[in-house]
């Protein structure tokens, strides 16, 4: 940042900073839920294994949600529950970031006095402003200070916080219509996930601190999380079940051996695949582009760089399957039961589809596979409240995601992706789809979206834009010329009739 920002620029920005820092003496004392002699063990834990205190401390985190989802599960449904998800999400806050907690406190009360002195109306533009600008502040912050650096610090948590408030201001609009019988084609789409008056202040935090979702989310609805904590979600109002209860082991042991398993692919794939320095990921040149890599064959380079994203992804799959066993084992991750009282299933926390994702034969069922509760929010909070803008919708996905130059290469690339499908679909889908999932057009489909989407991904986790250029340029910028090539042949074939039925 440094070399590229004027001087005066550069001053006032140190300024802000200072002044931000100014008060880290008055919010030190707040950091008092995390007994000494845990970090203390944390620490020798460390330096007996050779992982870094950091690290340890996000695992342990992670690990954690269960045996205070058990804990949950036993306590009485009320504010009881409440209170317990907010102290201990809390407690996991302090564990894993230290002081760096405050911000979700902060950025959390802010929201709730909109919520108490706006408008619906005027709150769901308000709240999601003051969301994206807090986060934003938290991006910028991180990468003056630490330019590609991958410590953990509050932005990982505040991503999630940002989806759930921005998605609750929302909810309580489309509440509000809804009770008042208004006509809204948003908010009918939503209209499961309303919520008719504002939570207590409790219940409020203990959705914004939930300990199983503040560390890696899914940042699923308030409405879900509260049907959990009351009972309503399992029980009427006269206290019978509404239908057979299903257990919960295998809804939680399954997610939970997957993320084992899956941090275990990690950790061993990345060893043998590294896409960055493993010495110096922050500084030194990136594996993809050295001398030594840009010396191969390009059919070699590109394969080692499918290989090297395919066991990243290993670390995201962990976070997230790990936090769905979280919490399906207190029920927050179950979907209830329809009219007939039969179960619908335990998709409210699941947050990955790994074989759909990793299998996909097109780029709407691949993002419909990956983190699934951000897309989510995008669809029910940006898209359809922007007229189906798909220019808003990834413009918000890079936006929240931070500012560094790769993500938003990735993103302006992904349009070109999706124009080439929706030809494909047009000209070659009614020629060549014999309707089988595995016939040889869906698996030419699958490997095609493989391909391309890995090509095109490669800037979202180099970061850098030098890096990101450097490494597109030493493929000839084949992924897009391939693109545009399909794209011009395929528009100019005829497009073929209907089948008449």
């Amino acid at each position: 940042m440094e070399r590229i920002l004027p001087e005066a620029a550069q001053a006032g920005i140190e300024k802000l900073i200072e002044f931000a820092y100014s008060f880290e003496p008055y919010f030190a004392p707040t950091v008092v839920l995390v007994p000494s002699f845990i970090k203390e063990a944390v620490v020798s834990l460390s330096e007996s294994t050779g992982q870094d205190v950091e690290t340890l401390e996000y695992l342990l985190g992670m690990i954690m949600c269960y045996p205070l989802g058990i804990i949950m599960l036993s306590l009485p449904h009320g504010k009881v529950k409440h209170l317990f998800s907010f102290i201990l999400g809390a407690f996991l806050l302090q564990f894993t970031i230290g002081i760096q907690w405050i911000h979700q406190l902060i950025s959390s009360l802010a929201v709730y006095v909109m919520f108490l002195v706006l408008p619906a109306k005027t709150a769901k533009m308000f709240v999601p402003v003051f969301m994206m600008a807090y986060i934003t502040c938290g991006h910028l912050h991180r990468q003056y200070i630490n330019y590609l650096g991958w410590d953990m610090d509050f932005t990982g948590p505040q991503m999630v916080l940002t989806m759930k408030l921005y998605s609750l201001a929302y909810n309580l609009y489309d509440g509000e219509l809804i009770n008042k019988g208004k006509e809204d084609r948003a908010a009918k789409k939503c209209a499961d996930v309303a919520v008719t008056s504002l939570p207590g202040i409790i219940e409020f935090l203990g959705y914004t601190f939930c300990f199983a979702t503040v560390l890696a989310g899914p940042a699923y609805e308030y409405k879900f999380y509260a049907n959990a904590c009351d009972g309503s979600l399992l029980y009427d109002k006269s206290g019978k079940p509404k239908g057979k209860i299903p257990s919960q082991v295998w809804p939680t042991v399954r997610p939970l051996l997957c993320s084992l398993a899956c941090l275990g692919v990690f950790v061993v794939g990345t060893g043998m695949y590294p896409l960055l320095d493993p010495n110096d990921p922050q500084n030194s040149t990136p594996v993809l582009i050295t001398e030594e890599m840009l010396a191969k064959p390009m059919y070699a380079r590109y394969g080692y760089s499918w290989l090297a994203l395919f066991f990243i992804r290993f670390k995201y799959y962990f976070a997230w399957m790990n936090a769905e066993g979280a919490n399906n084992i207190w029920y927050a991750g179950f979907e209830g039961f329809d009219a007939k009282g039969d179960s619908k299933g335990w998709e409210v926390s699941n947050n990955i589809d790994v074989i759909q994702f990793e299998t996909a034969p097109n780029l709407k069922t691949l993002s419909s596979a990956w983190n699934k509760k951000t897309a989510n929010w995008l669809a029910k909070y940006v898209y359809i409240r922007t007229g189906g803008s798909l220019f808003a919708t990834y413009g918000m996905s890079a936006f929240w995601h931070g500012f560094y130059p790769g993500y938003y290469i990735f993103f302006m690339s992904v349009p070109i992706i999706a124009f080439c499908e929706r030809m494909g679909r047009k000209k070659l889908t009614p020629r060549f789809d014999n309707g089988q999932k595995w016939g040889p057009y869906a698996i030419v489909c699958r490997v095609v979206t493989s391909l391309i989407v890995q090509y095109m991904i490669q800037p979202f986790q180099l970061l850098a834009f030098d890096w990101a250029f450097t490494n597109w340029k030493n493929y000839y910028f084949a992924g897009h010329i391939a693109c545009v090539i399909f794209y011009l042949a395929v528009s100019n074939m005829p497009t073929p009739k209907k089948k008449e039925a």
